[in-house]
């Protein structure tokens, strides 16, 4: 089994990240805050408004430490409560920017620039600052003023169009897939300006739009139409081909392709396999017209394969389809649901899952890192903090002394 070495300097130690505690940002901020950068989260002083997205911990509706999304997009930060709309507030801001690499932020297009806070401003008190702003359509543009959901982002940026079922409308996908995207660009651009910055570049501001990163997702659809003419539609629930597709088990659904990609090879080890396990019907699939893309196409190809297939495989399971799958080294691979994910021997081998109590004592059970580093691995730092939990410690490491902490508190500054 791997395991890291716990005390080689982790990968992003030395640098500071300001994450201004916003959903289109916070896993980017994670993201650094686990491979050992210091993340500070700056919230308003009423805390940050994924404390208050559900699901949250058994018991605990509506409570701001309670919220499984906060909990887990904030491992590793600290937390400081700043009013930004007030000058002493931002004053502490760019306090803090004097001794940052990186913010993250992702309010309204021009709200940075109100409060004397934009890049522009920023970059007189640290000139290799980067700045990352993530925003629906992005900085500029007719649409850079609107405001959206992942819903929205989905929708405009064409990815919509593909989910669901022919007969239905179109259905989003789980798990809020646009803000995950645009996190996921923001960290890999924000890493490349970084990067830039340590060979002598200066500064940058980037300008992520979450719609954009939506339309890059579509890229498969493009070539689809470049290469073939065709207009992807949605297909969930149906077989592209007679033999591929997602098919009924006993205790659940696998995917399978017989038909397709290098369907001559898997057409016939399919057909070899369903024989010798005795499948009525299948001796036909040994006919010249199943090896036909064109045939395998039709709607009476694909019924002819259900007919036969559809009685045998759902007395199978999933777990027993999967082994005679590899036996027979035909693609067929389980439709996970969160269980099968959370009680996978390969995660476990690997440690993928880990476990952290939260500040009320809750014990939390989240996903780690999908890699590995060998010389700087990724840890879980800390858990996510409690509202303003380091403002003090924050606020002496931009300098600020006691007596000035003590009138920022006092005038409901800082909290």
């Amino acid at each position: 089994m791997h395991t890291s070495n716990a005390s080689n300097q982790a990968a992003l130690e030395g640098l500071t990240v300001l994450d201004l505690a916003g959903p289109l940002g916070n896993y980017c901020g994670k993201l650094y805050a686990d491979m050992g950068a210091e993340v500070i989260l700056v919230e308003p002083l009423a805390g940050a408004r994924t404390r208050w997205t559900g699901p949250y911990a058994a018991g605990r509706q509506g409570q701001p430490d309670a919220s499984l999304t906060f909990q887990y997009q904030n491992t590793g930060k600290r937390s400081i409560a700043i009013d930004l709309d007030s000058s002493a507030g931002q004053a502490v801001f760019r306090s803090l920017a004097g001794v940052s690499n990186l913010i993250i932020e992702s309010e309204q297009p021009g709200t940075m620039q109100r409060r004397g806070l934009d890049h522009a401003s920023l970059t007189r008190v640290r000139t290799d600052l980067v700045m990352t702003s993530i925003t629906a359509f992005g900085q500029e543009g007719p649409y850079a003023h609107w405001q959206a959901t992942d819903l929205t982002a989905m929708a405009m940026g064409g990815m919509l169009y593909l989910a669901g079922y022919p007969d239905t409308a179109p259905m989003v996908a789980c798990g809020e897939q646009a803000v995950g995207a645009a996190n996921l660009f923001a960290a890999v651009a924000s890493m490349a300006a970084l990067h830039d910055t340590e060979n002598g570049g200066t500064g940058q501001h980037i300008d992520v739009s979450m719609q954009e990163c939506v339309v890059l997702g579509m890229e498969n659809a493009v070539q689809f139409y470049d290469l073939e003419g065709t207009v992807r539609k949605r297909n969930a629930g149906t077989q592209r081909l007679a033999g591929t597709g997602a098919f009924a088990c006993a205790d659940g659904y696998v995917y399978m392709m017989a038909g397709g990609i290098g369907s001559n090879r898997f057409w016939s080890v399919t057909t070899e396999w369903l024989i010798g396990e005795g499948v009525a019907g299948a001796e036909q699939f040994r006919e010249p017209r199943w090896t036909d893309q064109g045939f395998l196409a039709t709607d009476e190809a694909k019924s002819i394969f259900g007919q036969v297939f559809t009685p045998y495989v759902r007395t199978r399971t999933k777990a027993q389809l999967e082994q005679m799958g590899r036996e027979h080294r035909i693609p067929i691979a389980p439709i996970c649901d969160a269980s099968d994910i959370a009680g996978n021997v390969q995660r476990e081998y690997r440690n993928y899952f880990v476990d952290v109590t939260s500040i009320d004592g809750t014990r939390l059970r989240m996903p780690g890192a999908p890699y590995l580093l060998s010389e700087t691995p990724w840890r879980l730092y800390r858990r996510a903090p409690g509202l303003g939990e380091h403002t003090r410690e924050i606020l002496s490491r931009a300098g600020i002394d006691a007596i000035e902490q003590e009138q920022l508190f006092a005038q409901g500054v800082v909290q």
